[in-house]
């Protein structure tokens, strides 16, 4: 993921394996370092939303807070689940990307392109301010 420079932080980048696990209502999303030292894992249920690294457990009050506060910008981590599977979430409008030979999708104010998803690599970008980078690469 990179983050572009604004006016409150500098640029930003974060390069973290992840597994995702459970759906949009409850689920857990642990990330780790290249050599695969566990960084951090967040779960989430209807009743709660935490995060554990090892500085401890804190509590968010959803998704978009977790996400912001653990990677400096909040990420649609409920639309991911669908993203992955290279599908609009079907709990917000989507929009086909204008450009015919970039199949893909637009939603929540982000591009999703899925140019390159039969290899696996899906990349997203959210183009207003501070523009995000987030590019995955499946294991299948």
């Amino acid at each position: 993921m990179q983050v572009a420079a604004s006016e409150r932080s500098g640029a930003q980048s974060v390069s973290a394996g992840f597994e995702l696990r459970g759906r949009p209502d409850a689920g857990e999303i642990e990330l780790a370092s290249a050599l695969g030292t566990l960084l951090a894992q967040a779960r989430w249920t209807p009743r709660e939303v935490l995060l554990v690294t090892p500085q401890g457990t804190r509590r968010f009050a959803d998704l978009d807070q977790l996400s912001r506060e653990a990677l400096g910008e909040a990420l649609p981590l409920a639309a991911l689940f669908d993203w992955l599977r290279g599908r609009p979430w079907p709990g917000a409008a989507s929009s086909r990307l204008a450009s015919a030979d970039r199949p893909g999708f637009a939603q929540l104010g982000w591009e999703v392109d899925l140019s390159r998803f039969e290899s696996g690599l899906i990349a997203a970008q959210r183009p207003l301010a501070p523009a995000v980078q987030l590019r995955v690469q499946l294991d299948r």
